[in-house]
């Protein structure tokens, strides 16, 4: 798990995301303070989608740490916790992607549109690392795929 920056209107906001080991993207939300508050929403949001994970690796940010001992404090079954800026190299490289798309924009006019154009980012993402479940014996195109989310 880890946090990127994005232009919201002149101020920078944060692009929360987790990916799993294979690199597939897990959740992503996108919040004006990075925070212990903006931290634990996160991981809740994450945790309710996709279930609870054995291990997280986060970097050095205090907040992530912070919101992490919040969850376990409430938990049965901990998580467990590594805190290691180099092991957290797969999903800084999963930055790449997102900030590819949204740097020729120079920024977002306002935080919902940002919100709505960056979900659309992800999904597409998502989409081109072979998330979506498609019918056996079928190959359609990521456009073809992308739409019919829509429809």
């Amino acid at each position: 798990m880890d946090e990127t920056y994005i232009l919201v209107k002149g101020q920078w906001k944060y692009l929360y995301r987790a990916v799993d080991k294979a690199g597939k993207t897990i959740d992503f939300l996108l919040r004006s303070r990075r925070d212990t508050a903006a931290a634990r929403r996160f991981f809740e949001k994450a945790i309710a989608q996709n279930g609870a994970p054995k291990t997280v690796t986060v970097d050095k940010s205090g907040a992530n740490l912070a919101a992490l001992q919040a969850i376990n404090a409430e938990r049965e079954t901990t998580i467990k916790i590594r805190q290691n800026k180099y092991l957290n190299n797969l999903v800084e490289q999963d930055h790449r992607g997102i900030k590819r798309r949204v740097r020729p924009m120079l920024g977002f006019q306002n935080f919902r549109c940002a919100r709505i154009i960056l979900g659309g980012i992800e999904t597409m993402r998502m989409i081109r690392k072979g998330q979506m479940v498609i019918p056996k014996g079928s190959s359609p195109s990521d456009a073809e795929q992308f739409y019919s989310l829509a429809i």
